[in-house]
């Protein structure tokens, strides 16, 4: 596997005094992915990608203190601190640790049957170079939560999580593993109820209500949380309206622009797409409503590896070895299901919607980037958000835009950009090492070597090796 990078910032700067506590005790089976464990690092000749959008700056050196960047600037002014494991770079650049926000511990193993995959995929999104995440809604609250203790407890290897509650519903999905809300009380019941449990998010899906929602996102801001939705029942505008602070999946699950739209109905995602299709991107009714969304700070993700996966004609997603033989052979059939339908509407909807993202962003909206390992399979942790960052210049951004998109935007979102998610003088060093330059060439963002969080340096092969042919068994 090659995952994912974000790098430093900054001119030439001191050795400062590091916050305290970054540095967490690791469990004994946690240390065997570790290759580097020092209270202080020196990395040398590096190229340094801060998150920012900022120029690549080459020759550079950073200093990882206690778990945070204690001095950072020209390899020839900055002094390397005695007893500091050194490291030289050349060649390689450091990205900052990828902040990814729809993301999830589960993964279909069968018609309407999800399994929580936390423990191989917590190691695979570490080995791709993500160091924060959320979970985008999930089917096992419980699981998410306890494995975020178990990872800030130093007791299993994986990425800071922010742990999304199970998700809030409406009636009409028809899942057992999905409660269904009765209305605005059940709602506000199933805010408190997993906010107690130690939920950090939450997300609502297809068929909630807008009284549903509007009760959803009191209630949680209320507690300080923020909330997401992956709608059709209630459109953006609406969503907007009622304080939702993001929606997932681009613009690929609006239903805005659905004729004779009826409240609190989920035409079908179907129905919604093939409205988007037909939707003039120069038009008064899309920019009206990307006006609206960015005039109310509400947070868009993009998603485009999982809608790829429905695209005829696209390349195999990369990560496929590491699945159970038998899933691995069930998401190829899927595959070959989608290839024998050339006339897929997917083949027109997918760049039209990757270019409102662009024009979402382009207008000022905050763009994030997630994965989505869901929908038919394929979509495996680590890699998927690699590619994700791929998509994202394929789609028109550049290559610095698209890791500030996976790194400086994500942390913004999630209120953790005052110690994570780029490169600077103090923040804790969360980083990526990869070989070569993704400020020219995002491709070079699978050529993860070595990632850091919180100062610790993880062997991305050693997690990988750990979990390859049997992802989909736990």
């Amino acid at each position: 596997m090659r995952p994912s990078l974000l790098a430093a910032s900054g001119l030439v700067a001191l050795i400062v005094t590091p916050l305290s506590g970054q540095r967490p005790t690791l469990a004994l089976g946690v240390r065997s992915y570790v290759s580097v464990d020092t209270p202080v690092v020196a990395l040398t000749h590096v190229r340094v990608i801060d998150g920012t959008g900022a120029p690549a700056r080459d020759d550079q050196m950073l200093i990882i203190r206690d778990g945070n960047i204690a001095a950072i600037g020209n390899a020839q002014s900055v002094a390397i601190p005695p007893g500091a494991q050194v490291l030289d770079l050349t060649g390689k650049s450091v990205i900052p640790g990828l902040v990814m926000v729809h993301e999830h511990l589960f993964y279909p193993t069968g018609p309407g049957v999800y399994a929580n995959l936390a423990e191989s995929f917590t190691r695979l999104y570490l080995a791709g170079g993500v160091t924060s995440m959320r979970t985008g809604g999930d089917m096992n609250g419980f699981g998410d939560i306890g494995i975020k203790h178990d990872i800030d407890a130093g007791r299993k290897p994986g990425p800071w999580l922010d742990a999304t509650a199970p998700y809030l519903e409406g009636l009409g999905l028809g899942l057992d593993q999905v409660h269904e809300l009765t209305g605005p009380d059940d709602a506000r019941r199933m805010v408190n109820f997993w906010a107690d449990e130690g939920a950090t998010s939450f997300k609502t899906y297809m068929h909630i209500t807008q009284a549903e929602l509007g009760a959803v996102v009191e209630e949680a801001h209320k507690r300080g949380k923020k909330v997401t939705g992956h709608l059709c029942s209630v459109t953006y505008r609406e969503a907007a309206t009622l304080g939702i602070d993001n929606l997932e999946h681009g613009f690929f699950a609006a239903t805005d622009f659905v004729p004779d739209k009826k409240p609190d109905v989920c035409p079908g995602q179907g129905a919604g797409q093939n409205a988007l299709a037909a939707v003039d991107l120069n038009g008064q009714a899309f920019r009206s409503l990307v006006d609206d969304l960015v005039r109310r700070h509400v947070a868009l993700t993009s998603t485009l590896t999982v809608f790829e996966t429905f695209v005829p004609g696209r390349p195999a997603p990369p990560g496929l070895d590491v699945l159970d033989p038998q899933l691995r052979a069930q998401f190829e059939q899927l595959r070959a299901r989608v290839a024998s339908n050339p006339r897929s509407q997917y083949v027109t909807l997918y760049p039209k919607a990757a270019a409102m993202e662009l024009a979402f962003a382009r207008a000022g909206g905050l763009l994030l980037a997630g994965t989505d390992p869901t929908g038919g399979g394929g979509v495996i942790p680590g890699y998927s958000n690699q590619h994700a960052l791929e998509l994202l210049v394929e789609s028109g951004f550049t290559p610095l835009e698209a890791i500030r998109i996976g790194t400086l935007n994500g942390a913004t979102y999630l209120g953790r950009a005052n110690r994570v998610g780029f490169i600077a003088l103090g923040k804790q060093a969360d980083i990526v090492v990869v070989t070569g330059d993704p400020s020219k060439r995002i491709a070079d963002v699978r050529n993860v070597e070595l990632v850091f969080k919180q100062g610790i340096g993880y062997n991305p092969a050693k997690l990988i090796e750990s979990v390859a042919g049997k992802v989909g068994l736990w």
